[in-house]
């Protein structure tokens, strides 16, 4: 899809030779394809894991955390695709600054993870698919925040100050 995608809008910029805000929502078009495209690559790493996880002991707690990780970055990709079909700025700067809550789960599920693997070796296999499903979402969040600039961009034609993005995933 995304390849098609880009053929169509390199097809469009040819023809039509689109100016200003038809020009900026051809080429978002074909940014926020490249960011979903991997998504769906860090989607099927994630369902990867699961299918080992699946045959492992439950960890309970770090499964219910990163259920709650997931379901953070997937509101998060959902709004900012809402904002793209709806050209809502503000939704779409609304996942721009609050990238630094999906950082933190992910800093904060990085240490338990640690600590239950220090104080008992046998969840070591199953914790370290855990930490790749949580840095695969932690991805995820970072390509929503990605499409979010895209939106702000597309729409008002202003670049977000890139120094300014809310990091806080010092452990990445």
């Amino acid at each position: 899809l995304e390849a098609d995608i880009e053929r169509k809008a390199i097809r469009m910029i040819a023809i039509r030779s689109p100016l200003a805000d038809d020009l900026r929502r051809t080429v978002a078009a074909m940014k926020i394809a490249s960011n979903l495209e991997r998504c769906g690559d860090l989607a099927k790493n994630i369902a990867k894991r699961t299918l080992v996880l699946i045959e492992a002991e439950p960890i309970m707690p770090l499964t219910r955390s990163i259920e709650r990780m997931g379901r953070l970055v997937q509101g998060r990709l959902k709004d900012v695709l809402d904002a793209y079909t709806a050209s809502d700025v503000a939704r779409a700067d609304q996942v721009w600054s609050s990238d630094d809550e999906v950082d933190e789960h992910y800093n904060s599920l990085f240490r338990e993870l640690l600590t239950y693997m220090m104080a008992d070796p046998r969840t070591i296999t199953a914790c370290a698919h855990l930490l790749f499903v949580a840095k695969n979402l932690e991805r995820i969040g970072d390509h929503a925040t990605n499409i979010a600039e895209i939106v702000h961009y597309q729409i008002t034609g202003d670049e977000m100050d890139a120094g300014l993005r809310p990091k806080t995933d010092a452990l990445a």
